[in-house]
């Protein structure tokens, strides 16, 4: 019974949070990834939880995140990224290219601060900064990173970003513009989009609900492949395999209209998000964070900010300009969802798709990147 009655709490809670985000504002401003953590990390730390615990606990973070990479990704369309304007297109690639550079030096500088796998932190802010939270999670599977350091790490990345993202809606307009050039692409498709605050509302509507049973079917076959696609690799390699398959499959079956124009496919990973993000604290032991910390926050606060300084500087040289720079910017570092926000906060909306392409894009190659980053600094150590 008692089995029966975790494995609800975390299949459900998730169900809760997203409802407590839709009636109260208060709540919705500390987001649904933030909440989940730290229910998950009470739950995990309170004592109620008994051994067998850690066996479910195991099998659905083994299972959600490669069921989430295929709804995260299908609403995706690679199609369309081959149109994004020259400045677009270089301001994402400088972008990139910040964060992984920036991600490198700052290895080399706290490695030997007493920060346990380095390298497999170093993969997971490639990840997270070119992609999102998704990313984090795949690589945090791929890399076998432990609990806590997986929550320690995503809990200073989600202090460090906000300190990032009041940073780029006050004064980062008027920073960034000491240095590049205004915008004035006057001929950029501006288009409506909401602020996202409430993307779940009307998922279980039947027009919606039925086509999304569709997606899972998709979903299921993909997991199916890449599963036995692994077992052609060696056991240690087979994690990988799965998730980089996985991913590959999605980006091609994005390409299909069928399936690229179903409704709320994202917002069904991110529910799966939710639930790993609930698992993965309550397997954290909140009296080992004290070991884990020094020079962590450091090493955080130096890929966000110091990507977002070489990326003016790279920015400057390519005269790119400011808008597309910033929101360039909040789509790798905070992802899409925070793009609208932003635009607003700068007054210019015809940056908006801009941002929500490069933000995709950095979803798809943010597990392949984080990887290769973790185990070419491996392999230096």
């Amino acid at each position: 019974m008692g089995q029966v009655l975790l494995i609800l709490f975390y299949l459900l809670t998730p169900f809760v949070i997203l409802h407590l985000c839709h009636r109260f504002p208060f709540v919705n401003k500390l987001g649904a990834v933030f909440i989940a953590y730290l229910v998950g990390l009470v739950a995990g730390n309170v004592g109620i939880l008994q051994v067998w615990a850690q066996k479910i606990q195991e099998t659905i973070t083994t299972i959600t995140i490669p069921l989430a990479i295929p709804l995260l990704l299908f609403s995706a369309n690679i199609k369309q990224w081959k149109n994004m304007a020259g400045k677009a297109l270089i301001a994402l690639i400088i972008g990139i290219i910040s964060i992984t550079l920036i991600v490198i030096i700052g290895y080399f500088l706290f490695n030997g601060m007493s920060l346990q796998d380095l390298w497999k932190i170093s993969g997971m802010l490639i990840g997270v900064y070119t992609g999102g939270t998704p990313n984090l999670a795949s690589l945090k599977i791929m890399l076998k990173v432990d609990p806590d350091i997986y929550i320690l790490t995503h809990t200073y990345d989600m202090v460090v970003s906000t300190v990032y993202l009041a940073f780029l809606m006050t004064l980062g307009k008027r920073f960034f513009s000491l240095f590049l050039p205004k915008f004035s692409n006057e001929q950029m498709e501006e288009i409506e989009y909401t602020n996202g605050s409430d993307p779940f509302w009307g998922i279980f509507r039947r027009e919606v609900f039925f086509p999304l049973l569709k997606a899972y079917g998709i979903t299921i076959i993909i997991f199916v492949i890449a599963g036995g696609l692994s077992m052609l690799f060696p056991k240690n390699s087979q994690v990988v395999v799965v998730i980089l398959t996985i991913t590959t499959l999605s980006i091609v079956a994005s390409t299909f209209k069928q399936i690229n124009s179903i409704e709320k496919t994202f917002e069904s990973g991110m529910y799966l998000i939710l639930i790993f993000s609930i698992v993965v604290a309550s397997m954290a032991d909140i009296s080992r964070f004290a070991g884990l910390t020094p020079g962590l926050f450091g090493y955080i606060t130096l890929a966000v900010f110091g990507s977002l300084l070489l990326q003016i500087f790279l920015g400057k040289i390519f005269k790119i300009d400011v808008d597309t720079t910033i929101i360039t910017s909040t789509a790798l570092i905070c992802s899409p969802p925070f793009v609208p926000v932003v635009a607003a906060a700068i007054n210019n909306r015809r940056v908006i798709l801009t941002g929500i392409t490069a933000g995709i894009i950095g979803y798809a190659v943010g597990n392949y990147l984080g990887f290769a980053v973790a185990e070419i600094l491996k392999n230096m150590s």
